[in-house]
C-alpha cells in the first residue's frame, strides 16, 4: 500500500512537470509568434507609410505639372487676346482716319455747292435782265422772244448740237464706267482670297496594307455595311496604303473619312463598331460645322451676340456645300468682305451689305433636305431668325435683274465679282452633282423608299426601302418602276444600276 501510495505521488510529480513543461513550450511559443506578428505589422506599417509618401510625391509633381500647363496656357490666351486687341486697335484708327477724310470731303462739297448756288442764282438774274432787254428792243414779250431766239438756234446749229449732245452723252458715259472700274478694281485689290475646286473624291491612309483586308471583312459586309450607312463608295484598288471613298456629298465622304478613321485607329472593324463609328463621325462633323460657322463670324467681325447658335450652326453647314465646285462658306465670305469694301466706296451701309453677303446664299444649305428655290428658303431662314428686312431682301435681291435697295445692287456685284473670277467656279463639277442628285431624287419620289445613295459616279443607286411597307414582290416591282422612271426623265450616259434592298434587322437584348 505504502507503495502504491508512492508510484501514484511519483506519477503525479512527473505529470505535473511534464505539464508544466508543456505549457512553458506553449507560451514561449505563443510570444514567439505575437512577437513576430508585431514585427510583421511594424513593417506593413513602414511600407504603407512609404507607399503614401510615394504617392504624395507624385502629386505634388502632377500638381506642380498642371500648374505650370495652365500658367502657360495661360501666357498663350494672353498673346492671342494682346494680338487681337493690337488689330483691333489698327483697325479702329484706320476708320477713324477714314471717317475723317470723309467729312473734310463733305465740308468741301457743302462750300462748293454753296457757291455753286450763289453763281446759279446771279446767272439766272443775268439771263433774265438781258432777255427783258432783249424783248425791249425787239418788241416781243420775253416768252416769245425766248421761243424765237431757241427756234433759230435750233434750225442754224441742229447739226452742231446733235453732235455735241452725243459727244456729252459718250464722255458720261466713259465717265461713269472709268469711275465705276476704279471703285470694283480698289475693292478687289483690298479683297485677296484663295479659291479651290471642291472634288468628288477623298483619301483615307493605311497604316499597311493589311488593313485593307479588314477594312472589306469576311465576305465583303464591313465595307458593304459602311457604304451603306453613308452612301458612298469604298475604292479598294492596288494603290499602295490607301483607300478611296468617292461620292457627290461633301457631308457624306467626311462622315465616311472620318469613320473610317476611327475604325482603322481603333483596329475593331465588325458591322456593329461600323454603326458605332458612323454615329461618332456625324456627331463630330454636326461639331465641326459649328465652329466654321463662328470662325466665319469672327473672320468677318460680325458680333455672334444677335445671332441665334442654330443659324451658326446652318452657316457651318456651307462648309461642306458647293456651287459649279466652288466652297459656298469660302464664297459667302468673300463676297461679304467685297460687298463691305464696296458700300465703304459708295457710302452704302457697311453692315447691311456684310451680313446680306455673308448669308445671301444660306438657303443652299438647306435646299436638298426642303423643297424651294435657295433665295426663298434663305430669306425664310433669316426671316425666322429676326433679321431685319433690309438683310433678309438680300438673299432674294442677288438674283433679281433690278434689285430694289442699293445694298443689293452692291451684293449682287460682289456675288458675280467673287464667281466669275478665273479658276472660282467649275461647271463640269457641278453638272455631274446635278445629274446625281437627279437620281436620288426620282428613286425617293416612290412611297415606302427610305435612303437612295447614288455610288460608282452615278452608275449605280442603291434604294433602301422599309420592309415593313412591301413585300419581297412589291419590292422587285419598285425596283423596275425606278430603272424605268430614269430611262423615261433623266438623260445619263451608258447603263445604270438599280440595287433595292429589303432588310429586316431585329435587336433583342440578353440580360
Amino acid at each position: 500500500m505504502p507503495i502504491a501510495l508512492l508510484y501514484i505521488l511519483i506519477g503525479g510529480a512527473l505529470g505535473y512537470a511534464v505539464a508544466t513543461h508543456v505549457v512553458g513550450v506553449k507560451r514561449k511559443k505563443a510570444r514567439e509568434e505575437i512577437e513576430e506578428a508585431g514585427r510583421k505589422a511594424e513593417k506593413q506599417i513602414q511600407e504603407a507609410e512609404q507607399k503614401e509618401k510615394e504617392v504624395l510625391i507624385r502629386a505634388k509633381d502632377k500638381a506642380v505639372q498642371i500648374l505650370e500647363e495652365a500658367r502657360l496656357e495661360e501666357k498663350q490666351s494672353k498673346e492671342e487676346l494682346k494680338q487681337r486687341e493690337a488689330v483691333i486697335a489698327q483697325r479702329e484708327v484706320a476708320s477713324g482716319s477714314r471717317l475723317l477724310e470723309i467729312e473734310n470731303t463733305q465740308n468741301n462739297l457743302q462750300k462748293k455747292e454753296a457757291l455753286l448756288i450763289e453763281e446759279e442764282a446771279r446767272l439766272r438774274d443775268l439771263q433774265v435782265e438781258e432777255a427783258n432787254k432783249l424783248a425791249d428792243i425787239a418788241g416781243l414779250s420775253q416768252e416769245e422772244a425766248q421761243k424765237r431766239l431757241l427756234e433759230v438756234v435750233e434750225e442754224t446749229h441742229k447739226d452742231t448740237l446733235t453732235s455735241r449732245m452725243r459727244k456729252l452723252e459718250e464722255e458720261e458715259a466713259d465717265t461713269i464706267e472709268r469711275k465705276a472700274k476704279n471703285i470694283l478694281g480698289v475693292a478687289i485689290q483690298r479683297m485677296a482670297a484663295s479659291h479651290v475646286v471642291e472634288t468628288t473624291t477623298t483619301h483615307v491612309e493605311l497604316p499597311s496594307d493589311d488593313m485593307k483586308g479588314r477594312v472589306i471583312g469576311r465576305e465583303g459586309r464591313n465595307i458593304k455595311a459602311i457604304e451603306a450607312l453613308t452612301g458612298c463608295e469604298l475604292i479598294v484598288d492596288d494603290t499602295p496604303g490607301m483607300i478611296t471613298i468617292s461620292g457627290f456629298s461633301p457631308i457624306r465622304r467626311h462622315v465616311a473619312k472620318r469613320a473610317l478613321t476611327k475604325l482603322i485607329a481603333d483596329g475593331r472593324i465588325h458591322p456593329g463598331r461600323v454603326e458605332e463609328a458612323v454615329e461618332e463621325a456625324k456627331n463630330d462633323i454636326a461639331i465641326d460645322m459649328k465652329k466654321a460657322g463662328e470662325n466665319a463670324l469672327f473672320e468677318l467681325g460680325i458680333s455672334m451676340a444677335g445671332i441665334d447658335p442654330k443659324l451658326v450652326q446652318i452657316l457651318g453647314r456651307l462648309k461642306y456645300r458647293t456651287s459649279h465646285g466652288q466652297n459656298q462658306l469660302l464664297h459667302s465670305m468673300e463676297v461679304a468682305n467685297l460687298s463691305a469694301l464696296l458700300a465703304e466706296q459708295l457710302g452704302a451701309d457697311v453692315t447691311v451689305c456684310k451680313k446680306g453677303g455673308l448669308f445671301h446664299d444660306i438657303g443652299k444649305a438647306v435646299d436638298h433636305d426642303l423643297q424651294g428655290g435657295h433665295p426663298e428658303l434663305g430669306y425664310q431662314i433669316m426671316k425666322k431668325f429676326g433679321f431685319p428686312e433690309e438683310i433678309c431682301y438680300q438673299s432674294i435681291g442677288h438674283h433679281e435683274d433690278k434689285p430694289k435697295t442699293l445694298e443689293a445692287v452692291i451684293v449682287k456685284a460682289a456675288d458675280a465679282i467673287s464667281g466669275a473670277r478665273p479658276g472660282a467656279r467649275k461647271d463640269s463639277l457641278e453638272l455631274y452633282v446635278k445629274r446625281l442628285e437627279e437620281l436620288e431624287s426620282a428613286a425617293m419620289s416612290f412611297e415606302g423608299v427610305e435612303k437612295v445613295y447614288a455610288i460608282q459616279a452615278g452608275r449605280e443607286i442603291r434604294v433602301f426601302v422599309n420592309p415593313k411597307a412591301m413585300d419581297d414582290y412589291g419590292a422587285t416591282k419598285l425596283a423596275k418602276d425606278i430603272a424605268k422612271k430614269i430611262e423615261q426623265e433623266l438623260k445619263s450616259p451608258g447603263e445604270i444600276r438599280v440595287t433595292l434592298i429589303r432588310e429586316t434587322r431585329i435587336v433583342e437584348y440578353a440580360r
